[in-house]
């Protein structure tokens, strides 16, 4: 029996989907979840095969909360906003509902799923992810069985370990599985410099540049941590602040 969650925080929505899979024997709804903070726990509890998900949700969206699932299921996008389908179909969701959606509609998505055999690869998925507008503005972070949404204003920089980041602000630091990368053409380029391959800062909290060995510098923040700048690093922070 393959086992079914749907998180959306629409009532109606959901009692659509509810009739709609009434006619698969073979398809159980575990539970019903109305936003990502629900689901993650039902997730987390029931380990379905297949979640129908909403994106614009409270608290988190739909995206950000596929990032803190340790476990990948399957994915059928249900939403009332097209600007995330091209991105959702890149990231290799099943498929996308766009809302109102009939039940022909609905049954072409549930058998696509139906038919393949293998799941969606999290790291695929969650490298290729849309870079929605919430994630420029914040960051949805778990830490243990906790989660917390970081406002970008708060980080003070960002620092690659391993196959994560180190997201710090001024009192903590949490780990994060995205790429430095991600996170360079994810935050404002205007407000975030990456200095070094392994580093990103806020510029907020740059003081100044200063000489660490020949031809060497350093970032210098206002909590006193030393950054390190790369030699093309040095250069770009030179001409963007125009010194």
């Amino acid at each position: 029996m393959n086992k079914v969650i749907i998180i959306d925080d629409e009532p109606l929505a959901r009692e659509i989907i509810v009739e709609y899979l009434g006619h698969y024997k073979n398809v159980e709804i575990v539970a019903h979840c109305n936003d990502g903070f629900e689901g993650i726990k039902a997730i987390m509890k029931h380990k379905p095969n297949l979640i129908f998900l909403d994106i614009q949700m409270p608290k988190i969206n739909g995206f950000e909360m596929l990032e803190l699932l340790e476990e990948m299921p399957s994915v059928i996008f249900t939403t009332a906003f097209d600007e995330y389908a091209i991105k959702a179909f890149e990231a290799n969701a099943i498929d996308y509902l766009l809302k109102p959606f009939d039940k022909i509609r609905f049954d072409n998505a549930l058998n696509k799923w139906l038919q393949q055999t293998e799941g969606i690869n999290k790291n695929s998925f969650l490298q290729n992810t849309v870079k929605s507008n919430d994630e420029k503005n914040r960051i949805v972070v778990k830490n243990g069985s906790d989660i917390r949404i970081v406002p970008v204003n708060e980080i003070v920089y960002i620092e690659a370990y391993d196959d994560y980041v180190k997201i710090f602000t001024n009192d903590t630091y949490f780990l994060k599985k995205k790429t430095m990368t991600y996170y360079e053409e994810t935050l404002d380029n205007t407000k975030f410099f990456r200095t070094h391959r392994s580093f990103i800062i806020n510029l907020q909290h740059l003081t100044r540049i200063e000489l660490f060995e020949k031809n060497t510098y350093i970032a210098l923040l206002k909590s006193g941590k030393k950054i390190p700048l790369s030699r093309n690093g040095y250069l770009k922070l030179k001409e963007f602040l125009n010194i």
